[in-house]
C-alpha cells in the first residue's frame, strides 16, 4: 500500500504541476530576474502547491494511523498559505517568520511533537523541561529556513529534500517506524514528480510554497523519527540535512564577518561558489546531489556505529566539511586556515 501511495504521488505531481504553472501565471506569482538570480527570464513560482496537493492525495490514499496526523496537516496548511502569499505578494521576513512559528507551534503544542530529553553517551540524561517547546519550535523553523536558503538553482531544493526524505524513510523502516517511513515516502514521491518540471532547465519554480513546505515536513519527520534518544541519535538528522544546515551556518558566519544582517541576501551560497569555479548549472546541482547522498549514507553508517566510532566519524565529517568550505570559498576566498596550514607543512617537508 505504501508503494502504491508513493507511485500515486509521483503521478499526481506530474499531472498537477502544469495546472499550478497556469495558475501561477494567472495570478502573477512569478519570479523576475535580478542580480542575485541565475535565471534570465520571468518564471512561474508557487510550484510547491503541486507537491502539497500530491502529498494530501497520498495521505488520503494511505490513511496512516497516527495521533500526529491532524497537527501535521494543519501545520502544513499554515506553512503552505504563508508560502503562497509570499510567492504572490513577497511578504516581509517578519510575516513569513510569524507563519512558520504558528505552523511549528501547532505541531509542538497541539500535536505533542517535542524533544523532551536526550541521553548522554557516557551515562546520564538531560531533561529539557520547559525549554522543550521553544527548542523544538526552533528546530522546525531553522530546518524550514535552511531548505529555503538552498533553493537557488533548478531542481536543487527539490532534489536535496528528496534525498533527505528517502534517507529518513529508510532509517525509519530500519527502526520499525512505519508512520515516518510512509509519510516521508509520499512527500518524496510528490517532490520527484515535481522534478520533471523543475530540473534544469526548469519550467516552474517551487517558490517559498514548496521550500517552506518541504523544510517543515522534513523537520517534523526528523523529530518524530529521532527524538528522545541519545546525543548520537540526535545528530543523525543533522547529518542527513548536512547540505542545507552547513550552507546556512556558513552563510551566517559569512554575513557576521562582513558586518551584514543575518537575513541579508548574497551570492555566496554553495551553489554560487560552485558556479564561480566553472561548473555548469546542471553539474553544480548534480554535485550537490552527490554531496547530499554522501551525507545520507554517512547518517546510515553513523546510526550503526559505536559511541567512539560515532565520535571519530563526526570529527572526520567536520574536517571534510571545513576543507571543502575553504576550497570553494564558502566563507570568503581568503578564508583558508586549514589549507594554508597543510600547504605550509608540505613546503617544510619538501
Amino acid at each position: 500500500m505504501v508503494l502504491l501511495a508513493f507511485i500515486i504521488c509521483v503521478l499526481a505531481s506530474i499531472a498537477i504541476t502544469p495546472l499550478v504553472k497556469k495558475f501561477a501565471f494567472a495570478i502573477g506569482a512569478v519570479d523576475k530576474p535580478n542580480y542575485r538570480k541565475v535565471h534570465q527570464r520571468i518564471m512561474p513560482r508557487m510550484g510547491g502547491l503541486a507537491i502539497f496537493i500530491s502529498f494530501l492525495i497520498g495521505m488520503i490514499v494511505l490513511r496512516p494511523d497516527s495521533p500526529f496526523n491532524g497537527a501535521i496537516i494543519i501545520g502544513s496548511f499554515i506553512i503552505i498559505l504563508t508560502g503562497v502569499l509570499d510567492d504572490r505578494f513577497e511578504l516581509s521576513a517578519k510575516v513569513k517568520l510569524a507563519g512558520q512559528l504558528l505552523a511549528a507551534s501547532i505541531v509542538v503544542v497541539y500535536g505533542g511533537v517535542q524533544m523532551d530529553f536526550i541521553k548522554l553517551p557516557f551515562g546520564g540524561t538531560i531533561e529539557f523541561g520547559y525549554f522543550s517547546i521553544p527548542l523544538t519550535i526552533l528546530w522546525i523553523v531553522a530546518i524550514t529556513n535552511a531548505i529555503n536558503l538552498i533553493d537557488g538553482l533548478d531542481g536543487l531544493a527539490a532534489g536535496v529534500s528528496t534525498i533527505a526524505l528517502l534517507t529518513i524513510s529508510l532509517m525509519a523502516f530500519m527502526k520499525g517506524d512505519l508512520y515516518v517511513m510512509s509519510v516521508a515516502l509520499i512527500v518524496a514521491g510528490s517532490a520527484i514528480g515535481f522534478l520533471k518540471y523543475n530540473f534544469h532547465p526548469a519550467k516552474i519554480f517551487m517558490g517559498d510554497t514548496g521550500a517552506l513546505f518541504l523544510g517543515f515536513i522534513i523537520s517534523v519527520l526528523s523529530l518524530l523519527g529521532f527524538k528522545n534518544v541519545t546525543v548520537v541519535s540526535l545528530i543523525i538528522p543533522i547529518i542527513i540535512l548536512g547540505v542545507p544546515i552547513s550552507d546556512t551556518i556558513f552563510a551566517i558566519i559569512r554575513r557576521k564577518l562582513n558586518n551584514q544582517p543575518i537575513s541579508a541576501p548574497d551570492k555566496s551560497h554553495l551553489h554560487h561558489c560552485l558556479l564561480r569555479t566553472g561548473y555548469t548549472h546542471k553539474q553544480t546541482v548534480l554535485i550537490i546531489y552527490a554531496i547530499a547522498l554522501m551525507f545520507g549514507l554517512a547518517a546510515i553508517i553513523f546510526s550503526m556505529a559505536t559511541v567512539w566510532g560515532a565520535i571519530i566519524m563526526i570529527a572526520v565529517i567536520t574536517l571534510a566539511i571545513e576543507l571543502f568550505v575553504e576550497s570553494v570559498g564558502l566563507i570568503s576566498n581568503d578564508y583558508k586556515p586549514l589549507l594554508n596550514f597543510v600547504r605550509s607543512g608540505t613546503k617544510k617537508n619538501l
